[in-house]
């Protein structure tokens, strides 16, 4: 069983050579199940892009219910996300909130990503956060300044991934996965053996990146037992409420 928690679903907005092939993707490289944002959403309208989502997870197309929706927020604009989150989170096929902080001009230690993060706390729900560098550090003290909020720490901090292994280990609600365009030698064992196994995740960036890099990364790592398991979906499973049918 492989639960990806970050991917993508619509064609993005600039070529690339694996978009628009969410379910293909995930067929190709075994993932049984995957919780993905709108790039729309994302990169350009994220009420037009959460409604799209809305849209597509709500019809009847083979295999679309293998995919859960992030509802995507725009720190910059929190009167539409709260009525996104008021509209979608309800019907069952959202499950958490992405942020991207770059695309929105809201970075860790902005006001508007607090009060964003202050809104997913109340919804309950966990958000995925675009993290890079040292910026991992910050979104840990965002959770521990507010009670019951969640949050995944997309890319690891990416380059900061040394970074994301204190921040994990000085909060315990902050959680980590490990997409990225570069792949260092070790990175995940490294972050495997100081971390909680409990607070790691897999996610690939599929279908912005192909999931090999993801798959190649924690492949090098040789992880085994609980700890391979609870990467590979059973962290997410609990994080996210997707336990029911999966063995």
């Amino acid at each position: 069983m492989i639960i990806d928690v970050h991917a993508h679903w619509g064609p993005w907005f600039f070529t690339m050579d694996v978009a628009g092939a969410t379910l293909a993707t995930m067929d190709r490289y075994g993932i049984d199940r995957a919780v993905v944002s709108s790039t729309e959403a994302v990169i350009y309208d994220a009420p037009a892009g959460n409604r799209a989502l809305a849209t597509a997870l709500g019809g009847q197309d083979d295999g679309l219910e293998r995919l859960s929706g992030y509802v995507t927020v725009n720190p910059r604009r929190l009167r539409e996300a709260e009525r996104d989150l008021r509209a979608y989170l309800p019907t069952g096929r959202f499950v958490g909130v992405k942020i991207h902080t770059d695309y929105t001009g809201s970075p860790v230690t902005s006001p508007q990503l607090r009060a964003a993060l202050q809104l997913v706390a109340e919804a309950g729900c966990p958000a995925l956060v675009h993290s890079w560098g040292a910026s991992v550090l910050e979104l840990a003290q965002v959770c521990l300044d507010t009670p019951g909020l969640r949050v995944i720490a997309g890319h690891m901090g990416a380059d900061g991934f040394r970074y994301a292994i204190e921040a994990a280990r000085a909060c315990d609600r902050l959680y980590l996965e490990p997409c990225w365009s570069h792949a260092p030698a070790g990175r995940i064992a490294e972050v495997a053996a100081k971390v909680d196994a409990r607070q790691l995740l897999f996610g690939t960036d599929a279908t912005l990146i192909d999931p090999s890099s993801a798959f190649g990364a924690v492949a090098a790592a040789k992880l085994t037992g609980e700890t391979a398991e609870r990467i590979a979906w059973r962290n997410a499973a609990e994080l996210f409420g997707l336990a029911a049918g999966l063995q």
